[in-house]
């Protein structure tokens, strides 16, 4: 893959941007850790939230998590109400690495499982996204990775051809679902290993 410029598709969350709900939830539950892990593992699940990274609106997602908890509705609603708590911030080593990619020549194109609906609140706080030459959103396609069927809308979409095009991705079956296309696939570990990987590609000098 040396020489040419080619495709570099990134994930967002996990590589590029700190998420997490603990440091919202870390506020909310202070003096009791135990309590802050249980409520994100039995009520305000990592399956809950990637429903909405799959299309389904928040104030529903809500709603119906509220029904069903109604003793812990305040916290279920600060969810979604305080949700820009969750962004520690930008990964800077990967924010780095973006820019040295985007001056080489390549074109850069972002891949994510996020809501429709609070990624607009991301874009706004990261000029870095202004750097892609365009973002399929999961939320706004009804699909999340790994299905294939999401990444496939970005390759037809985009005109990108897998052979020439590199997927970074923190989570490893959604690597394994872009090599199963033909992509060059990247679990991204660190901001150090990356650079490591694209400059054995021949991505970066």
């Amino acid at each position: 893959m040396t020489g040419e410029p080619r495709t570099v598709i990134f994930d967002f969350g996990g590589v590029l941007v700190d998420w997490n709900p603990r440091y919202l939830y870390r506020r909310l539950f202070p003096d009791d850790p135990a309590g802050m892990e249980r409520f994100l593992a039995e009520v305000c699940t990592q399956d809950w939230n990637q429903c909405q990274d799959a299309g389904r609106p928040w104030v529903e997602a809500v709603a119906e998590l509220v029904a069903r908890h109604p003793a812990q509705a305040d916290l279920i609603r600060a969810y979604r109400e305080r949700w820009e708590e969750t962004l520690s911030g930008a990964i800077d080593g990967s924010v780095a690495i973006l820019g040295e990619v985007r001056d080489a020549g390549h074109r850069l194109y972002g891949l994510t499982n996020w809501s429709h609906e609070t990624f607009p609140l991301a874009r706004a706080r990261f000029p870095f996204f202004d750097w892609f030459d365009g973002i399929v959103v999961s939320g706004e396609e009804q699909l999340i990775k790994p299905d294939p069927r999401l990444f496939t809308r970005l390759l037809e979409r985009y005109r990108v051809d897998p052979a020439r095009a590199v997927f970074i991705d923190d989570s490893p079956n959604n690597v394994e679902a872009a090599a199963a296309l033909g992509i060059h696939g990247i679990h991204f570990r660190s901001p150090s290993a990356l650079r490591d990987e694209l400059t054995a590609l021949g991505v970066l000098p």
